[in-house]
């Protein structure tokens, strides 16, 4: 091959790993927006059918638990059949759920579209990131983690945005941001469907031959453990805070602008999610330990932000939690990312990323359903007064293992050191 053909060949490969780059980040975009589509119409919801809280929030909860049975029973299949045929899967499955939300008569269909939503992420998700981190554009290894973070945050603030202002002044309130969830996951699945096709890892059987995917349960390799501990623990803390945000705060803006504009509630809400993108951009150079025990503390100070909002009533307080619960979901999200991406095999990422996403969704989604029972049996104030506290205590849970992943690491590179010298 002559040194011409060479550089076509690399060029040709660079451009390759680019499409599948941004496919991927495509991919974690229409994930929070079609999770985040119902968020700002869940009130709207309430008022056409007579909906309680808890079953407003047993719809979002309903989301978590699907994602987390894929996760159980498939959350490594993109080790073995590849980064591109998961997220197909996935995406596929998004554009069957915003249909079935579109021609939703009651509400038993939204709870069959947040199921197809939970399974098409499930499926897409852990895909998605680890595809994000095997053709990572930067030579800094945190920038993998940081698009994540932005991703999501962009497809979240986006659809806050639109399905409020579609909700508001476009006809057909309850239907047409999820036309758009249609349109935008079908062009989804057309990028995915040409980017490179990636060359998963073969798991050998005792024949010689590669072996074929079988429903897996819960591993993480032990090594891996209590780095893994530490992460899940980041992205359980920042999905906590947003089940409370995304499943009462259209509820609590409403109450506290007693405005019924969707349009302004929607840019409330999304007002956390581009203070997420925004700080994840600030985060590239920060240590990934650094991250989870500063926004662990941030954290703890947006849920008492939080309580004191619920308590008199200031949408001014409520701009702040905001702001501060979105930088403190930004630290421990991106930094638990980062810590898990930097250490597991490729062999093994698909799969802990997707179990990482598995015990942060169920905490996710007991939050969810438990806010809203208390909300509904004893009032807002009530609900957020006994879960905050809970929150926070994983926070402190965050803060303990994440200092004590440090000093084993800072241990073992001494040893390491010592054996060197």
């Amino acid at each position: 091959m002559t040194p011409a053909e060479t550089d076509q060949t690399r060029t040709r490969r660079q451009w390759g790993k680019k499409g599948s780059f941004w496919a991927a980040a495509i991919v974690l975009a229409l994930c929070l927006w079609a999770s985040g589509a119902p968020s700002t119409l869940y009130p709207s919801y309430a008022a056409e059918w007579d909906l309680s809280p808890v079953v407003t929030t047993s719809i979002f909860g309903t989301y978590p638990v699907a994602l987390l049975l894929v996760l159980l029973l498939a959350g490594g299949i993109s080790d073995t059949i590849g980064r591109r045929r998961a997220m197909l899967v996935g995406v596929g499955l998004i554009v069957a759920s915003a249909f079935v939300f579109a021609i939703a008569p009651n509400v038993g269909f939204l709870f069959a579209g947040r199921v197809l939503q939970g399974v098409g992420t499930g499926f897409a998700l852990g895909a998605a990131s680890a595809a994000l981190v095997e053709n990572n554009l930067s030579s800094n290894p945190r920038f993998a983690s940081v698009l994540t973070t932005v991703s999501t945050s962009t497809g979240l603030t986006l659809v806050l945005f639109v399905s409020g202002g579609l909700a508001q002044y476009a006809p057909w309130p309850l239907q047409l941001s999820f036309w758009v969830l249609f349109v935008l996951a079908g062009l989804s699945f057309a990028v995915v469907w040409f980017m490179r096709r990636d060359n998963p890892a073969r798991v050998v059987g005792s024949d010689g031959r590669p072996a074929r995917w079988k429903p897996s349960g819960v591993h993480v390799p032990r090594s891996l453990l209590r780095t893994f501990i530490a992460s899940t623990l980041g992205v359980t803390v920042a999905y906590s805070v947003g089940a409370i945000f995304l499943s009462l705060g259209a509820s609590m803006a409403r109450d506290l602008t007693g405005t019924t504009n969707l349009l302004i509630v929607g840019a409330l809400l999304a007002i956390s999610s581009v203070v997420i993108g925004v700080t994840a951009l600030l985060l590239q150079r920060v240590p990934a330990h650094v991250s989870l025990i500063v926004g662990a503390v941030i954290s703890i100070a947006g849920l008492g932000v939080m309580e004191l909002t619920a308590a008199q009533g200031s949408i001014l307080l409520f701009v702040v939690w905001c702001v501060v619960g979105g930088v403190g979901y930004s630290f421990v999200f991106t930094g638990g990312l980062t810590l898990l991406n930097r250490t597991a095999l490729p062999e093994h990422r698909g799969g802990t990323l997707s179990l990482l996403y598995l015990f942060s969704y169920l905490l996710q989604a007991i939050t969810a359903v438990v806010a809203g029972a208390l909300a509904t049996s004893s009032g807002l104030n009530v609900a957020i007064d006994l879960v905050a506290p809970g929150v926070a205590v994983l926070c402190l849970a965050l803060i303990v293992a994440t200092s004590v992943d440090a000093v084993a690491r800072r241990r073992e590179a001494r040893r390491v050191e010592a054996s060197l010298a």
